[in-house]
C-alpha cells in the first residue's frame, strides 16, 4: 500500500492562516514556503501560499502555485476559479475562460464563476453564451444583482429589449439606484415608449442629479418627441457637469445644424469622439463652401484609417462628382450600382396573413412618434420596431435578414469596404416605421448612422398621372449639399406592396409627394457592423 505523502500538523496550519489573516501577508509567504519545502505535496500550504502572494499582486506566481494544486488534484473547482480570477487580472481572457468553464464543469453550482465567466463572455461579443451563464447566477441566487443587470445588457444589445427591460425590473425590486433607473430608461427609449423612459430619466436624476448620461438621453427623448427647446436644455445641463461628455457635445452640435447654425456646431462636433463627429465637422465645412479647408481635412481623414465612415462615403462622392475627380474613398465608390430592388413573396401571398398582422399592429400598437423635420404630413415610430417582441415584427425582420444576405451574396465581387466590411450579425441598428396621409413626402437624407438601409412596402397610393407619386428616388445629391452644377444622378423605383429596396447609408434617398387619398405605410432599418 502506497504510502501517503506526509503533511503539516493542524497547529503549523493555524499558525500560517493566523499570520494571513492578521494582515502579516509577507510573513506569511515566507513561512509558507519554508513549510512546503518540508510539504512539498500539501494542498493546504499550496493554497496558502497563493493567496498569499494573489493579495500582493504576485500574480504569476500565485498563478504557479495553484497550479501545482491541481497537478495534485484537479478536480478542485475552487482552485480553476482562482486561475480563472488571476489570468483575467493578467488579461489573459482566453484561458480564464478555460479555467472558468473547468471550474462549472466540476462544480455546476458555482455562482459567481458564472457571472465571472459572462462578463468575459460579454466583452468578447459571444453574447448569447453571457446570457446563458447570467441566468444561470440568478436562478441559483435570485438576489444577484450585478447579474440581472448585465443579463439585462446583453439582452439589450442582443435586441430582445422585452426581456431587458424585465431584467432591468428585477434589477430595481433589489436596489433602487440611479443607474438601474438610468438602465431602464434606456430600454423603455428603444422600445419607442418616450412617456415612460422621461420617467424612468427623470427618477434617476433625483437619486443622482449629477448622472451627466441621464441628462443626455433625457434629452434624446425630448428631441424624438419634437421639444429641441427642452433636448437642448438637457445637454447644456450634462455638459455642465461633464464637459467633454461626447454624446451631449455630439446632440448639441446637432441641435445647432437642424437650426441652420453650422458654424456654431462645429466646435461642439470637434470636441466629440462619438460616432462621426470628426466627419461632422466636415460636412459643416462643405456645406458652408468651405472647399479648401474641407479637402485639407478630408485628406487627412481618409489616410487614418480604413475606409467604413457613412458620412464620407458622401461626402467624398459628392465632392469628387461637383470637382469631376476620382472618388478616392473606397466605402462605395459608385453607390448608384448597388441598389437592389427586390420583392418579399410573403408579403403579397394572398394565403399568408402577414401583411394584414403587420398592417394591424402597425395602426393598433401604442407606439410613441419620433419627431423629425424631414417627414411631411405622415408619423414615424420611435424605438427599434423590428426589435419588438410582436410576431409580424419578429416574421418580418427574418425575411429582412435573408434578403440582406442574398444582397451581400450578389455583391460579393466588390472590393468596396461596403462589401468586404459588411456586418458579421445582421441585427437591426435602428429600424421604424412610416405612415404617410395625402400630400406626404420624404426630403432627402442618407443614414449616417447605417450601413446597409432599406424598405419595405406594405401600402402604397395609387401612383398618379405621371406613375411616380410616393415613389422611392435615390441618387448622388440631396441634404441642400452645395451644387456647382446638375450633372448629379438620380433615379426613381415605382415600387409595389412587398416591395424590398436595398442600398448604401450613404446613398441619399427620398419619398416623391403624392397626393392620392390612400395612406403609404412602410418599414424602414439600418443594419451596421457591431461596434
Amino acid at each position: 500500500m502506497k504510502a501517503l505523502p506526509k503533511q503539516p500538523h493542524p497547529p503549523e496550519l493555524q499558525a500560517l492562516h493566523q499570520l494571513y489573516q492578521n494582515g502579516q501577508v509577507p510573513l506569511a509567504e515566507v513561512q509558507a514556503k519554508a513549510m512546503l519545502a518540508r510539504y512539498p505535496k500539501s494542498l493546504a500550504v499550496l493554497n496558502l501560499l497563493g493567496m498569499c502572494q494573489q493579495v500582493q499582486g504576485k500574480l504569476r506566481e500565485a498563478a504557479d502555485s495553484f497550479r501545482k494544486m491541481l497537478a495534485l488534484d484537479p478536480r478542485i473547482a475552487e482552485i480553476h476559479f482562482n486561475l480563472g480570477a488571476i489570468n483575467t487580472q493578467l488579461n489573459d481572457v482566453k484561458a480564464a475562460i478555460s479555467c472558468y468553464r473547468k471550474a462549472l464543469q466540476l462544480k455546476p453550482d458555482l455562482t459567481v464563476a458564472h457571472f465571472n465567466l459572462g462578463v468575459l463572455l460579454q466583452q468578447q461579443g459571444l453574447l448569447q453564451d453571457a446570457g446563458k451563464h447570467y441566468q444561470q447566477a440568478v436562478a441559483q441566487q435570485p438576489g444577484f444583482y450585478e447579474a440581472w443587470v448585465n443579463w439585462g445588457a446583453v439582452l439589450q444589445l442582443v435586441g430582445d429589449l422585452s426581456g431587458a427591460e424585465r431584467c432591468y425590473r428585477k434589477a430595481l425590486n433589489l436596489n433602487a439606484d440611479a443607474r438601474g433607473h438610468f438602465n431602464l430608461g434606456t430600454v423603455l427609449y428603444g422600445q419607442g415608449l418616450h412617456p415612460a423612459a422621461i420617467e424612468a430619466f427623470r427618477e434617476a436624476l433625483r437619486l443622482d442629479p449629477q448622472f451627466a448620461d441621464a441628462w443626455n438621453d433625457l434629452g434624446e427623448t425630448y428631441r424624438d418627441q419634437g421639444d429641441m427647446e427642452e433636448a437642448v436644455r438637457c445637454y447644456r445641463q450634462a455638459l455642465k457637469i461633464d464637459a467633454a461628455h461626447a454624446r451631449a457635445n455630439y446632440n448639441l452640435a446637432e441641435s445647432y445644424c437642424l437650426g441652420g447654425q453650422l458654424q456654431q456646431a462645429v466646435p461642439f462636433f470637434a470636441a466629440s469622439d462619438f460616432a462621426d463627429a470628426q466627419e461632422r465637422v466636415l460636412q459643416c465645412l462643405y456645406k458652408t463652401r468651405q472647399f479648401d479647408a474641407f479637402k485639407q481635412r478630408f485628406d487627412q481623414l481618409i489616410q487614418q484609417g480604413q475606409h467604413s465612415s457613412i458620412l464620407l462615403g458622401t461626402l467624398s462622392t459628392h465632392y469628387a462628382i461637383n470637382f469631376h475627380q476620382d472618388n478616392p474613398y473606397k466605402f462605395c465608390r459608385n453607390p448608384m450600382d448597388f441598389v437592389q430592388h427586390t420583392h418579399i413573396d410573403e408579403l403579397s401571398d394572398p394565403s399568408n396573413p402577414l401583411l394584414g398582422e403587420l398592417l394591424h399592429d402597425i395602426k393598433s400598437l401604442q407606439i410613441a412618434e419620433r419627431k423629425q423635420g424631414r417627414l411631411y404630413y405622415g408619423i414615424q415610430s420611435a424605438g427599434n420596431l423590428l426589435q419588438r417582441a410582436e410576431p409580424s415584427f419578429q416574421k418580418l425582420a427574418a425575411l429582412i435578414r435573408a434578403k440582406v444576405k442574398a444582397y451581400q451574396k450578389y455583391f460579393a465581387g466588390s472590393d468596396d469596404a461596403l462589401i468586404k466590411l459588411f456586418p458579421k450579425e445582421l441585427e437591426f441598428a435602428s429600424s421604424w416605421y412610416l405612415r404617410m396621409k395625402q400630400g406626404g413626402y420624404l426630403t432627402s437624407h442618407i443614414h449616417e448612422e447605417g450601413w446597409i438601409s432599406g424598405c419595405v412596402y406594405l401600402q402604397l397610393p395609387d401612383k398618379g398621372a405621371d406613375g411616380h407619386e410616393g415613389s422611392f428616388e435615390y441618387g448622388t445629391d440631396g441634404d441642400d449639399y452645395p451644387r456647382l452644377h446638375d450633372d448629379f444622378p438620380s433615379r426613381i423605383v415605382d415600387q409595389i406592396v412587398g416591395d424590398l429596396v436595398l442600398f448604401p447609408s450613404s446613398l441619399f434617398h427620398r419619398t416623391l409627394p403624392f397626393h392620392a387619398e390612400q395612406e403609404r405605410v412602410c418599414v424602414a432599418f439600418d443594419i451596421k457592423p457591431r461596434a
